[in-house]
C-alpha cells in the first residue's frame, strides 16, 4: 500500500499571535545565518496567507495586489512595506547584537 503525503503548509499552524511571533523570528534569524533575505518576504508571505491576505493588506494599509506582489516568490518587498506588516501583526523589527565569539 503507497503512502500517501499530504502537503505541508506552516500557515494551517500559524493560529495564535505566539505561534507566528515564534515563526518569524525563526525564520529572520534563518534569513541570517543563510544570507538568504527573501526568507523573510517568504515567512511574512506565509503569515500573511495564515490571517487571510484581504485583512493583512487592510491591517497593513496596502492594497491586497501590492502585498500579494511583494510577498510573492519573486517579490522584493521594500522595507517600508515589511514595517507595515509587522506592525499590523502587532511585531516590530529590532536589532539583536550576533555572538561572533563562536
Amino acid at each position: 500500500m503507497p503512502i500517501e503525503n499530504i502537503p505541508f503548509d506552516a500557515a494551517d499552524w500559524l493560529d495564535t499571535p505566539e505561534m507566528v511571533e515564534a515563526f518569524l523570528v525563526e525564520s529572520f534569524e534563518s534569513a541570517f545565518e543563510l544570507d538568504d533575505p527573501g526568507m523573510i518576504s517568504e515567512a511574512l508571505g506565509v503569515v500573511a496567507r495564515a490571517k487571510g491576505m484581504t485583512k493583512m493588506a487592510e491591517d497593513a494599509n496596502l492594497s491586497r495586489t501590492a502585498l500579494y506582489r511583494a510577498l510573492s516568490d519573486q517579490g522584493r518587498p521594500e522595507l517600508a512595506t515589511i514595517f507595515k506588516v509587522m506592525q499590523a501583526l502587532g511585531l516590530r523589527l529590532a536589532p539583536v547584537r550576533v555572538d561572533t565569539a563562536a
